[in-house]
């Protein structure tokens, strides 16, 4: 049985940082990548970062490249993802996910597991 659990979430003053983990069982990396996703109020859920751990290629979304980095410890079978200089619009609650395929062209990510999720607030 695949389990992701996040962990690292809290509340930031603007301008602050945060490192989210992501712990797995069950689960070996593969060509899928693992990635991190953030869901607002009111707001659908969108990718952040994704990491190919086969070959270590990255993917961020434009609202967090340069401030965030996804790293992978393949010993570990887990995700990091080290938030610097964030912002209000970055509060959300941040899911990791495994086996991950995407974005397409629209920006859509097939997702084989999910885990429960870990709640950031920045406030101003």
């Amino acid at each position: 049985q695949v389990q992701l659990v996040e962990s690292g979430g809290g509340s930031v003053q603007a301008g602050g940082s945060l490192r989210l983990s992501c712990i797995t069982s069950g689960y070996t990396f593969t060509r899928a990548a693992m990635a991190w996703f953030r869901q607002a109020p009111g707001k659908e859920r969108e990718g952040v970062a994704a990491i190919w751990p086969l070959n270590g290629n990255t993917y961020y979304h434009a609202s967090v490249r340069g401030r965030f980095t996804i790293v992978q410890d393949n010993e570990k079978n887990s995700v990091y993802l080290q938030m610097n200089n964030l912002k209000p619009e970055d509060t959300a609650m941040y899911y990791c996910a495994a086996d991950c395929q995407g974005p397409t062209s629209d920006g859509t990510w097939y997702v084989g597991y999910w885990g429960q999720g870990t709640q950031v607030t920045v406030s101003s």
